[in-house]
């Protein structure tokens, strides 16, 4: 590994024109003759967000020392997808907030979230198009696919106790598959190996399964302060996830039953919050998730360790520490 670090105030100032350029595509990219469409997408380019999709994609693309336009068209292309997936989330969920603000389909209605989402997943297209690179669209339907399968699947899983190896499946449809194609889709535009686009896809994949998990063990333990929404919106939504798996294969039928009540039922009926985090505490829940997603950054990085030093491979090293200490 590189001797010298990097911090994130340093990798943002490394990319910080550059997303400047993507955030600046993104309203341009947003705009419809239909007054709706251009609302609620720019509502949605305003609610933040941390931006660490096309940040990769930039990475990547830099990596492979790659000075073209193409990065910050894609880079705008992955961030409309991953904002068309979740208007359509916050629909199915019946989502009240997101990011600390009301959700699009509480101010719109579900209707016409709906119909921009589509919107947007077709304009990431239209813009991807210009590239003229089969292998970028190649990469883009399936994910998409990709995707959506995934929301499926969770939909048909809803309130069921399921187990690891279907968790890491939708983890990854979910999460890791866009991580890793922003991965792939850098490499790509660089004129990468077979082989380094293929570390590198390794590398945004093991990152995003990291980054979920730490997302769902913030959604049992942060305040809603910090979060943005309500905290343990996962399990009110019917949603098991690692660290309640992890209790499930170890704790008593009693303890199982109240776990399957909040799943089942979808609320905090006769069992509270501190009641589950309490099975989650005994059996040393939380720390085996976290544990798990800090393999995984570890297995990140060394996806890309034979990469020559550079600072964008520093800043690549970094980002796994990043995802793993962040706390909303």
């Amino acid at each position: 590994m590189s001797a010298t670090a990097i911090n994130g105030a340093e990798v943002f100032e490394l990319l910080r024109d550059d997303l400047a350029a993507i955030e600046r595509e993104f309203g341009r990219d947003t705009v419809s003759g239909v007054t709706a469409i251009t609302e609620i997408g720019e509502y949605l380019r305003g609610g933040g967000g941390k931006r660490i999709r096309p940040a990769l994609l930039l990475l990547s693309a830099k990596l492979f020392n790659y000075e073209g336009r193409g990065a910050v068209k894609l880079g705008a292309v992955v961030e409309i997808i991953h904002t068309a997936t979740l208007v359509h989330d916050d629909i199915i969920d019946e989502a009240k907030t997101r990011r600390g603000r009301p959700a699009a389909n509480t101010q719109w209605g579900n209707s016409k979230c709906v119909l921009a989402g589509d919107w947007l997943y077709m304009q990431a297209f239209k813009v991807a198009v210009q590239e003229r690179n089969f292998r970028i669209l190649d990469a883009l339907i399936e994910l998409t696919q990709q995707m959506v399968e995934g929301e499926l699947l969770q939909m048909e899983k809803l309130g069921k106790l399921i187990s690891l190896e279907e968790h890491f499946d939708l983890i990854y449809r979910k999460t890791a598959c866009l991580f890793s194609v922003c991965m792939r889709l850098g490499a790509i535009l660089g004129g990468a190996t077979p082989e380094q686009e293929e570390q590198v896809a390794k590398y945004g994949r093991d990152l995003g399964m990291a980054f979920q998990i730490v997302d769902d063990v913030l959604d049992l333990t942060a305040s809603e302060q910090v979060l943005g929404k309500p905290v343990a919106s996962d399990l009110r939504e019917g949603k098991v996830t690692m660290a309640v798996i992890h209790a499930l294969q170890r704790c008593t039928p009693f303890e199982r039953k109240k776990i399957a009540a909040v799943v089942d039922q979808r609320a905090f009926n006769g069992v509270s919050h501190a009641d589950i985090l309490e099975v989650l505490t005994r059996y040393g829940s939380v720390e085996a998730a976290t544990a798990s997603a800090t393999q995984y950054a570890e297995c990140a990085r060394k996806a890309i360790c034979t990469f020559p030093d550079s600072e964008i491979k520093r800043a690549l090293l970094w980002a796994p520490e990043f995802v793993v200490a962040r706390e909303k």
